[in-house]
């Protein structure tokens, strides 16, 4: 049986350390956390957050470990709607990254925190 995507993100999203985008610019302020937009290179080009490193949810896993070699670091996913931030914070859990979270929130919220 398939399964809708809004249910499979509701399960998830119970496994996965989710925040707003004041609590998140905050927290990478104190612990140096790598903040990721996971959209497509197009999406983060006309909305980018300054500061973000942009890895498509579709590479995330393969680059992320070319990218970050300290599984204990923050990592910080966001983008448009939280959906692909949630899956992709559930696949670098289970590569072995233990702090990561996902931002739920506007995106201009964070383009104005982050500048």
């Amino acid at each position: 049986m398939l399964k809708p995507i809004p249910e499979l993100l509701s399960e998830i999203k119970h496994h996965v350390r989710c925040i707003d985008a004041k609590t998140s610019v905050q927290e990478m302020s104190e612990n140096d956390g790598l903040l990721v937009d996971v959209r497509e290179p197009a999406e983060y080009q006309t909305n980018g957050v300054p500061k973000a490193v942009n890895l498509p949810r579709g590479l995330l896993e393969m680059k992320m470990l070319e990218l970050e070699k300290d599984p204990a670091r923050a990592i910080y996913l966001h983008c448009a709607s939280s959906a692909r931030a949630i899956l992709g914070a559930e696949q670098l859990q289970r590569i072995g990254y233990e702090n990561v979270t996902v931002i739920t929130c506007n995106m201009t919220v964070i383009n104005e925190e982050c500048k």
